[in-house]
């Protein structure tokens, strides 16, 4: 991940600990009737693939931080009969078919050379029928200026989302502050999506 973060994921995760899963998980995993096979992708500490579990979910958490992976595991009441987890970074990742992949604010992190690879392995990696949820940074967003990181355009994001049935694109545009207090001008697209068959044709 990028090099900028490197320090400051273990005051992340102090940061957010306790907090919610994410409204785009919730989203998502309404429209399953139900529970099936998951990725966490860029899973923290676990605030998204706890909600999973408790959903009946079969979980695949994946983080490039070591430590991510502990805290979740430390986690009290984890079914680890269902739960599976790795530590690997974008550029090395191999990801089993499964019927959601859920990257909740981790696919920014991406380095930009990496990143067309990525999103084909978690197309890749879906089902027909299955879906992604999580987000993407926008092009006006403060981070934008880190070279090692990705930021889209909303017509680039329409273009990522051509093999799916887009059922939520929510761009969030504002100033704002990081979980660690930093002041950012925040520029996101929220989706929730479901994977179409290889031959159908979805506009936006």
């Amino acid at each position: 991940m990028n090099q900028i973060f490197e320090r400051k994921w273990s005051d992340y995760y102090q940061a957010v600990e306790g907090r919610p899963p994410r409204e785009t998980l919730l989203m998502a995993l309404a429209k399953f009737e139900v529970p099936q096979f998951a990725i966490d992708l860029g899973c923290g500490d676990g605030r998204d693939t706890v909600e999973l579990l408790k959903r009946g979910w079969r979980v695949l958490g994946i983080d490039g931080e070591a430590e991510a992976i502990a805290r979740l595991q430390s986690r009290p009441n984890i079914d680890f009969n269902r739960l599976e987890t790795r530590v690997m970074r974008f550029e090395n990742l191999v990801l089993p078919t499964v019927d959601l992949v859920n990257a909740s604010f981790c696919l920014p992190f991406c380095p930009p050379e990496h990143f067309s690879e990525l999103w084909n392995k978690i197309v890749a990696a879906l089902r027909v029928g299955g879906r992604f949820c999580g987000q993407l940074f926008g092009d006006r967003d403060s981070w934008a200026t880190y070279p090692n990181m990705s930021h889209h355009t909303r017509s680039q994001v329409e273009e990522l989302l051509q093999p799916f049935t887009v059922e939520v694109l929510q761009e969030e545009e504002h100033p704002g502050t990081t979980a660690l207090g930093e002041q950012k001008y925040w520029h996101i697209f929220h989706i929730v999506a479901c994977k179409e068959s290889i031959n159908s044709n979805h506009d936006i």
